[in-house]
């Protein structure tokens, strides 16, 4: 069991490597990651993430793909585009990645990620930030 400490790690070099240990058979749980942070302009990630929870099958709107708006439950669903999700060992490894908003059952970090330098005035915003731009009121 790999036990991941999300805590001002940038979510995409995260999330790769959280992929990859779950495809390999690992159990994955990631605390604290409302914590996460995500590099960018704030209005533009609002923007995309906006963008992707109006998009409708004109249809059968009930078959649209679903984007939460709570932080842990967000992060996973992103995680999930990393994995082939269409393969039965995607959908296995998506089973093993479990996500939670701080650390409520008190796990231990395991593993030691490095954690990237940001340049000095670089744009970022936590995963909890925006969640709460797109209507999450916890």
């Amino acid at each position: 069991m790999m036990v991941i400490d999300g805590k001002g790690m940038i979510f995409g070099r995260l999330a790769s490597r959280i992929a990859k240990a779950a495809l390999n058979g690992e159990e994955v749980h990631l605390i604290n990651a409302e914590q996460i942070i995500l590099s960018g302009d704030p209005k533009f990630i609002k923007a995309k993430f906006l963008l992707r929870r109006r998009a409708k099958n004109k249809g059968t709107p009930e078959h649209s793909p679903h984007w939460p708006r709570v932080p842990y439950m967000l992060v996973k669903r992103m995680i999930r585009g990393m994995l082939p999700w269409k393969a039965a060992r995607g959908k296995a490894a998506y089973r093993r990645l479990l996500a939670y908003n701080g650390n409520p059952k008190n796990l231990v970090p395991s593993t030691e990620f490095e954690k990237v330098e940001l340049k000095k005035g670089a744009k970022t915003m936590s995963m909890l930030e925006l969640c709460r731009m797109i209507g999450y009121s916890g």
